[in-house]
């Protein structure tokens, strides 16, 4: 698996979330970036440009990616669509002209609010499963049961919940609220997926912060911790690999 670089800090959360997909379709499928060219309209050097966050994802460079790993594009569809917005928005607050009003001010905060709603409704999407898929899980339980705590059907929010009940399981160590080994969790990610990855991430000596099910930069700054430590793209978002890493 490619030993990826760390994305860049200035890179918006739509956007990593985008690129770290992109990542992990290429590790799956087992191509290098001179495969990767040989198969799309894209270079190497292109690929390594956009993989790297250092360039913006073409719309049509992750619908071929998606088609060479054989994954739905609808799902990468998203995301490109969130960051293309945001960095639009963007552009368009630079480009405005120097000492606004008060008023255009005010109207500009507001406009570029609007990306942030959408980033975060889609990671909360990614977090409940809605953009993962039967073509993300690996394993054979449905996303009903990958989601479910034992004895619960809904996740209630504003509690801590104990680390206590970590033992193996069928051949994986598990905190006892989740099985899941594929779900995508970021931040903005909430639920009992994110509990299971707080208690896991505490067994190996990862402070998450209050195990509340609630993703937050003090879970991601574990996250990337733990990532660095076992060779894993540091991007904060947990996934396959680090799902896997977790649970040995």
């Amino acid at each position: 698996m490619t030993r990826w670089k760390e994305l860049p800090a200035g890179l918006d959360d739509a956007e990593r979330q985008l690129v770290a997909q992109l990542r992990r379709l290429k590790d799956r499928a087992g191509l290098s970036l001179a495969a990767l060219a040989a198969k799309t309209s894209y270079s190497s050097s292109s690929w390594e440009r956009y993989l790297n966050g250092k360039k913006p994802v073409p719309r049509a460079a992750a619908e071929e990616l998606a088609e060479v790993c054989g994954a739905p594009a609808e799902r990468l569809l998203v995301l490109h669509e969130v960051a293309e917005t945001a960095r639009a928005q963007r552009t368009a607050t630079i480009d405005d002209e120097p000492r606004p009003t008060r008023r255009t001010t005010r109207l500009r905060r507001t406009t570029h609010a609007l990306p942030a709603v959408a980033v975060a409704a889609v990671l909360v999407a990614f977090g409940a499963g809605f953009l993962t898929g039967t073509g993300w899980h690996g394993d054979d339980s449905t996303p009903a049961e990958q989601n479910a705590a034992p004895g619960a059907t809904a996740f209630p929010s504003g509690h801590t919940y104990g680390c206590d009940r970590i033992r193996h399981e069928n051949g994986a160590v598990t905190a006892g609220y989740s099985t899941s080994r594929d779900v995508l969790l970021d931040r903005g990610s909430t639920g009992w997926d994110v509990v299971e990855a707080q208690c896991l991430l505490r067994r190996h000596g990862f402070d998450s912060g209050r195990v509340d099910g609630v993703y937050g930069e003090k879970t991601a700054r574990a996250a990337r911790a733990f990532q660095k430590r076992h060779g894993l793209a540091p991007d904060g978002i947990i996934g396959p690999d680090t799902w896997k890493k977790l649970r040995t």
